[in-house]
């Protein structure tokens, strides 16, 4: 079985890439992240004439994450229990959506971003990470056997390899050690990020801004990223960054995360 994560920084613009790209991978479960439309808007047929399930949720053209699957879609969730909302008045994003793929529990979820340290939206990032390592750390507390992926576009750079130049990150969002504690406490809860066990070469990234050459002079970022559960990190035969994805016309700013599992 693979899976996979990917933000694809507007599905509506690259629908056509991303069926190519599954269908020349073999990818059975896609997360998609920042696919910037809502509900009514997604391209499902595109998908669905490739043989995928599609699973979405968004409002309006910011944020939004979907489940593709070709091995069954069961159990959506367009939120994870306790997840935070912002705002005035707070109001839950379209950032986390739960679905079972072949009894993999896939969530696909785009952290915010924080903006600033001392921004709001900082705060809320804190707490939406906070909620949801009380969430895994309950799910994994009620069924230690249960297989569970938490893929997505995290908007954190844990190491400080994970970037290409850390300096250029001083007083910024991303690596305050607030963040990096809220990332690493997954660990805590009992889960694995398998991406860094078997891809762990430094300098490898997963984003590069469309500016200032940045793929071409591979200023990129880690930030994508795989939590598996015991169970499923037990399966797990190998990652792949597929940095390809970046090149050529109409490409997302970000590459898929792939993970081989072995079949059960």
């Amino acid at each position: 079985m693979r899976i996979a994560t990917w933000n694809v920084n507007s599905v509506r613009a690259r629908a056509d890439r991303v069926v190519a790209w599954l269908e020349r991978t073999g990818t059975d479960v896609l997360a998609i992240q920042e696919t910037k439309c809502a509900d009514d808007k997604f391209p499902y047929s595109v998908f669905e004439a490739a043989g995928y399930e599609v699973a979405h949720t968004g409002f309006h053209q910011w944020n939004g994450v979907a489940v593709l699957s070709r091995v069954g879609l069961a159990d959506v969730e367009p939120a994870f229990p306790g997840q935070p909302g912002y705002g005035d008045e707070p109001a839950i994003e379209a950032r986390a959506l739960g679905a079972t793929c072949d009894g993999v529990r896939i969530w696909s979820l785009y952290v915010p971003h924080g903006r600033s340290p001392d921004h709001p939206h900082y705060t809320y990032k804190l707490r939406w990470l906070e909620q949801l390592r009380t969430a895994a750390a309950a799910w994994h507390d009620a069924d230690p056997q249960a297989q569970i992926a938490l893929l997505g576009d995290w908007n954190v750079i844990p190491l400080d390899t994970d970037v290409y130049d850390v300096a250029d990150f001083a007083g910024h969002t991303h690596v305050t050690p607030a963040e990096r504690e809220a990332f690493f406490a997954f660990e805590q809860a009992g889960y694995t990020e398998v991406s860094r066990v078997h891809v762990p070469a430094e300098h490898t990234y997963t984003y590069w801004d469309y500016q200032q050459l940045a793929f071409p002079k591979n200023r990129g970022l880690r930030i994508d990223f795989a939590y598996a559960s015991p169970a499923l990190a037990a399966r797990v035969e190998g990652v792949r960054i597929d940095r390809e994805e970046r090149k050529g016309k109409g490409a997302s700013d970000h590459v898929p995360v792939i993970l081989d599992l072995e079949n059960r």
